[in-house]
């Protein structure tokens, strides 16, 4: 049995399939769309053509056949999945508070680290207009923001809010002043949520004791993802193929004698796992005395951040292929 990987509409007949005994076979919609467009010039796309595409690419196709994976990778995939859509969420409210920052007190994102941070906040959620600042006395507004910061801010920046407040170009009124707590409100409910949720992630993590978690600077949430997304480590054969997989291949031109040698990653595949890789590049040259004389070596050829980056990724991905493979713990080679 053939389909096309349509997310979680084709999960249960999927399933369903496979506890009848049926050899599945789940086939990637960007080669079967290619594959129907190269058999004819005709702009068709049909529920008949299709299923005549899918049928035709079962006796040609060497891909592996379906086969569930553990329950504790869906449980992950599924919770990782989830916890991306609370982080865009979050973001999305994030950015509606700065948006009314900038009507009700534009001045204020000078004089804090983050308009974002707890500190901030707090002033925001108990003083929100600037008006409202002003005629909070200076004893009642020290405490409020030394408390909120942990005692970093003291009566001096007391003082030099009162004054920013004063002389303050925003406008504010009822409505504003309230979308802006019950925005902040929001982000906190949020943030809460996420929090509960990176405690029952971490919780599998650690039923799955996982090698990679001896790599210095991944931690229970990017080691979720990329279990979530490479699911059974069998189905690569080789680390060109979980690169692949990753999306983070370089593209491949060749024409004649000339071949190019500056070629973007594809991005194809799991953006999911591509992300998470990223970010692990970024920690794992911080704190592995291995990756970071390559990440060095690599701005030292003349590369910008974010490209030594990606090469770093995609090294680090052929050293999670051999952890998974062999189900050996991570040793720096320095």
């Amino acid at each position: 049995m053939g389909l096309e990987s349509t997310g979680h509409y084709s999960t249960n007949i999927t399933n369903y399939l496979f506890s009848k005994g049926f050899q599945v076979h789940i086939l990637n919609p960007l080669a079967t769309n290619l594959f129907r467009k190269a058999g004819t010039l005709r702009k068709t796309k049909t529920d008949k053509t299709d299923a005549k595409v899918i049928a035709t690419m079962l006796f040609t196709d060497d891909s592996k056949s379906y086969s569930p994976v553990s329950y504790q990778i869906s449980e992950l995939k599924s919770l990782t999945r989830h916890r991306y859509r609370m982080i865009g969420y979050r973001s999305k409210l994030k950015l509606s508070v700065t948006r009314l920052i900038d009507i009700i007190f534009p001045e204020l994102p000078d004089c804090v680290w983050s308009i974002h941070q707890n500190s901030s906040y707090s002033l925001l959620l108990e003083l929100p207009t600037p008006k409202d600042i002003c005629d909070c006395h200076l004893t009642k507004l020290t405490n409020l923001i030394n408390k909120a910061s942990h005692g970093k801010y003291d009566k001096d920046k007391a003082v030099f809010l009162k004054e920013l407040a004063r002389n303050s170009i925003g406008t504010s009124n009822r409505s504003t002043a309230f979308e802006l707590q019950q925005t902040i409100r929001l982000i906190q409910s949020v943030q809460a949520e996420i929090n509960v949720l990176d405690k029952q992630i971490k919780l599998i993590v650690m039923e799955i004791n996982s090698p990679l978690l001896t790599i210095p600077g991944i931690g229970y949430t990017l080691a979720a993802i990329m279990l979530a997304e490479i699911g059974d480590i069998t189905h690569f054969s080789t680390p060109a193929k979980l690169l692949a997989f990753a999306g983070m291949e370089p593209a491949t031109y060749q024409s004649g004698n000339y071949s190019s040698t500056k070629t973007p990653m594809v991005k194809r595949g799991s953006t999911y796992l591509r992300w998470a890789v990223m970010q692990a590049a970024r920690l794992v040259s911080m704190r592995d005395a291995t990756f970071a004389a390559y990440m060095a070596k690599k701005r030292s050829e003349g590369k910008h951040f974010n490209v030594a980056r990606s090469h770093v990724g995609k090294k680090l991905l052929r050293v999670i292929f051999y952890l998974l493979k062999n189900n050996t713990a991570f040793v720096s080679k320095i």
